[in-house]
């Protein structure tokens, strides 16, 4: 499952960092460790690690921002760690396109089975640039690196994880996938309400894209969701 990146443990306190590095080594990963938020950023142009285990309350540059930057350039695995609880907190980490969210205290060996079930997902992939990954359907170009999607010439702006889920979709043209499916693909954690989330962004999607990049979307009553495209 591991490659030669390593993974990146962002926490100010050093109790935290150790008993994560600890575990990883256990389990054959390399490790970089950081901590604070600037010292992150720099530590991910320099090692392009294969996940980031990264916690929200840190200085000079809280999570939630080095997230965001991570995400301008690069789609590798995030799991946001920290004390706070509360679900506002995990929905913001999760939307800006965190793969996890992980509360303090926590088990070392959960946090190990969630960075191992995050490697899966992603196919242990780790440091997932996307130079070159460029979708191209007749009106319609999706361009993970830039994050931007184009309906003949003009640009539709998607927040991150209607972005996400239209990858995922046009990455497998005709797969039928349930809700759950999609959940587990996209949002990437037990999800605590229910299905609906996903109907919710598939219209967002249908809206925004229009006519007739829209019909890409097909509903499957009773199932789910597939892309479908004309032969």
């Amino acid at each position: 499952m591991t490659n030669n990146a390593p993974i990146l443990v962002v926490d100010d306190e050093k109790d935290v960092r150790e008993i994560v590095t600890l575990y990883l080594r256990k389990e054959g990963f390399q490790v970089e460790t950081a901590a604070d938020g600037e010292e992150a950023l720099i530590k991910v142009k320099e090692t392009r690690p294969q996940l980031i285990v990264l916690d929200l309350m840190l200085p000079k540059k809280d999570g939630w921002e080095v997230c965001r930057e991570i995400r301008k350039e690069l789609a590798t695995p995030i799991i946001m760690l920290t004390a706070r609880s509360e679900e506002l907190d995990r929905i913001l980490g999760l939307e800006l396109g965190a793969d996890d969210y992980v509360s303090k205290p926590f088990s070392p060996k959960e946090l190990m089975a969630r960075i191992k079930a995050v490697l899966r997902r992603t196919g242990g992939t780790g440091n997932r640039s996307k130079t070159g990954e460029v979708i191209n359907y007749p009106g319609l170009t999706i361009d993970y690196r830039s994050r931007r999607v184009k309906v003949e010439s003009r640009d539709i702006d998607l927040a991150p994880k209607e972005f996400e889920l239209l990858w995922f979709l046009a990455r497998h043209p005709r797969q039928l996938f349930t809700r759950e499916q999609l959940l587990e693909n996209i949002w990437g954690y037990d999800y605590l309400g229910d299905t609906r989330t996903v109907d919710t962004h598939i219209r967002r999607l249908r809206e925004k894209l229009g006519q007739p990049a829209g019909r890409y979307l097909v509903t499957v009553w009773g199932v789910g969701y597939k892309f479908e495209v004309a032969t």
